[in-house]
């Protein structure tokens, strides 16, 4: 290696490892959530998060760099989980309109787990600038097209109203499954997840034609 080489090997950035198990990452999640939820992402530090996970500041540090890093990485995390759920039931039933049901209801029990999530989605992702704008972007595309797939299989199935745009309806059951699931837990607790569905899958009835 010339002298030259070694000097630009020296000053490469060191690249973050990740996380060494998914359990740290879980309890790093489920502590960080549990923070934000009560005090919004600005107002928590990572040596209160590391306390409450359970791990030393330092371990956070090892795996995420930063507390924007670590911030980035969970809400990854979390969208993994609900992405996840999502899937889970896709195929399992033969109807497309159950199947999208079948979908939001995972949608409502994963708000219902980590309500927390949800408020960071809905207070971070519309704000501009945020800190964390090209994450929100990647997430919600990933989202979008889980949603996207289930109302091409209802598209398959039923005549619909084809002067509904497609990207708009993706977006407003994305909306409407953080938004019903959040209010359901800060204001509605006597609200039913099937009411919740319900309400949600109106938007979907409302777009296959008789």
């Amino acid at each position: 290696m010339s002298s030259s080489e070694a000097g630009q090997a020296a000053v490469q950035p060191k690249k973050l490892r990740p996380a060494r198990t998914n359990a740290t990452k879980q309890k790093l999640f489920e502590a960080s959530m549990e923070l934000i939820g009560e005090r919004g992402a600005a107002g928590v530090t990572v040596d209160e998060i590391a306390a409450a996970a359970g791990v030393s500041k330092g371990t956070v540090y090892y795996n995420f760099g930063s507390k924007s890093d670590l911030i980035a990485q969970l809400l990854r995390h979390g969208v993994d989980i609900l992405e996840a759920r999502l899937l889970s039931v896709q195929g399992e039933s033969a109807d497309s309109l159950a199947g999208m049901d079948a979908m939001i209801g995972q949608a409502m029990d994963f708000m219902a787990e980590y309500p927390s999530f949800a408020r960071l989605w809905v207070s971070e992702n519309w704000r501009t600038p945020s800190e964390w704008q090209d994450t929100f972007a990647e997430l919600r595309t990933r989202l979008l097209g889980v949603i996207g797939s289930a109302i091409e299989s209802v598209a398959a199935e039923y005549p619909v109203d084809a002067s509904i745009s497609r990207g708009s309806l993706e977006t407003a059951i994305f909306g409407a499954c953080f938004v019903v699931g959040l209010d359901r837990q800060t204001y509605n607790p006597e609200r039913t997840r099937d009411q919740s569905v319900a309400a949600i899958m109106a938007i979907m009835r409302g777009y296959v034609q008789k």
